[in-house]
């Protein structure tokens, strides 16, 4: 009986031995342990980052002031952002107009006098015969608008074969659709010059520096 005694302590003593060997030879090959605290959350982190969080307002004067700080500061900044697109930054454009194909086209329609720039005045003109009561007066202003329409219509297919061809020419790897990019010019050249966004860079005078 001792000799069983003796054996199962000396057993037990092996297995504790290779235990502690076990999580020596563990820490040693770089294994981390538990770090018995859970991880913090995504917008703890975010919150640690941004600071603490500013304590109520205690009047409402103060809580008036504070509004009226955020709007100013959202107010600059959506000014900076209207002007950074005016200027024609990519980061602050639209969709359809970034990228170095569609700013060639921009630029050729702002160098070009278009007639179709007079679509909006037209309308006007529209707009004003309707009201005259007067039959000779509406027939000549209809009259008009068809043959300034058709007119317009002529001149934004020949505007949008004339983009396409400078526009193969220069990136002849442009995956722009030709209807795609008559259309664009075709509508930007229907706005007035003055609203047109973003901003033109270029003026008819500087026909001769696009590419």
């Amino acid at each position: 009986m001792r000799f069983l005694r003796r054996n199962s302590a000396e057993q037990t003593a092996t297995t504790d031995q290779d235990e502690q060997a076990g999580l020596h030879e563990e820490h040693a090959a770089g294994h981390t342990p538990k770090k018995g605290k859970p991880t913090p959350s995504r917008r703890d982190a975010e919150g640690r980052r941004r600071g603490p969080v500013p304590p109520p307002p205690k009047t409402q004067r103060e809580a008036v002031k504070r509004a009226r700080g955020n709007k100013e500061e959202r107010r600059s900044a959506a000014k900076e952002r209207r002007e950074r697109m005016m200027a024609g930054d990519d980061r602050y454009l639209m969709p359809r107009d970034q990228g170095p194909v569609r700013a060639m086209v921009r630029d050729i329609v702002d160098t070009r006098r278009n007639l179709m720039g007079l679509f909006m005045p037209l309308v006007l003109v529209v707009f004003g015969g309707t009201i005259v009561q007067n039959i000779v007066v509406q027939q000549y202003v209809t009259l008009l608008c068809l043959v300034v329409l058709v007119t317009m219509m002529i001149e934004g297919v020949l505007l949008g074969r004339h983009v396409n061809k400078r526009v193969r020419a220069k990136y002849p790897e442009a995956k722009d659709r030709p209807l795609a990019l008559g259309w664009y010019a075709f509508t930007r050249a229907m706005q007035i010059r003055k609203l047109r966004v973003p901003r033109p860079r270029y003026t008819p005078k500087d026909a001769h520096r696009i590419g």
